[in-house]
């Protein structure tokens, strides 16, 4: 979203920083996935028409709204949130939705998912079902950038970056051999060494 004031920015060999504002906004919305901490849904729209919106943007006549719309229930079933895709936002908890936006955030099938605090206002039920989206989505090939503060979400990964007053200061990538409670006890150690 912001330029680069020096060096290069390359995403699947395309460098970024060179692109106008609109070729950027394609590129967003074309290979990019977002999930906001702040939610920042459409008051205006019920919850899967929020859901379809960045698809509309991107189909423009190559997709029927049948088949977005059918990609949007699919995602919703997903997230174990179907029951609500006619309702408000303003009708809808937190956690719902938190998944609502994950689901929104995966329309377009985007090659990278940047997530801020996805899981932050759900229980821990609702956490596991995202973390297992989000696995899933990976091993598919999306890259998935999270940002957490919770040492549980953080054993989930295969990469973790601890950032301190946003500087790199240290990188830890647990044993994919391990269970999750062995990666949870050494991402938990790790952090305890960085001083968190």
């Amino acid at each position: 979203m912001d330029t680069a004031d020096s060096g290069e920015v390359r995403l699947n060999g395309i460098e970024i920083c060179g692109l106008s504002e609109d070729e950027r906004a394609k590129l967003r919305l074309t290979q990019i996935g977002f999930v906001f901490q702040q939610m920042n849904m459409l008051k205006n729209l019920n919850i899967i028409d929020n859901i379809m919106l960045p698809g509309k943007g991107l189909n423009k006549g190559k997709e029927s709204g049948r088949e977005l719309k059918s990609r949007a229930m699919l995602l919703m079933n997903k997230m174990g949130i179907s029951e609500i895709s006619e309702r408000k936002i303003t009708e809808v908890s937190g956690g719902q939705l938190q998944r609502a936006c994950i689901c929104r955030s995966m329309i377009n099938k985007p090659r990278i998912l940047f997530a801020d605090e996805p899981t932050g206002a759900l229980n821990q039920s609702a956490a596991r079902e995202v973390i297992r989206e989000f696995t899933r989505l990976n091993r598919e090939g999306t890259t998935i950038l999270m940002v957490t503060h919770d040492s549980r979400i953080s054993a989930c990964c295969g990469r973790i970056l601890y950032l301190l007053d946003g500087r790199i200061r240290g990188e830890f990538c647990p044993d994919s051999s391990m269970t999750y409670r062995e990666r949870e006890a050494a991402v938990t150690g790790w952090l305890t060494d960085m001083g968190w």
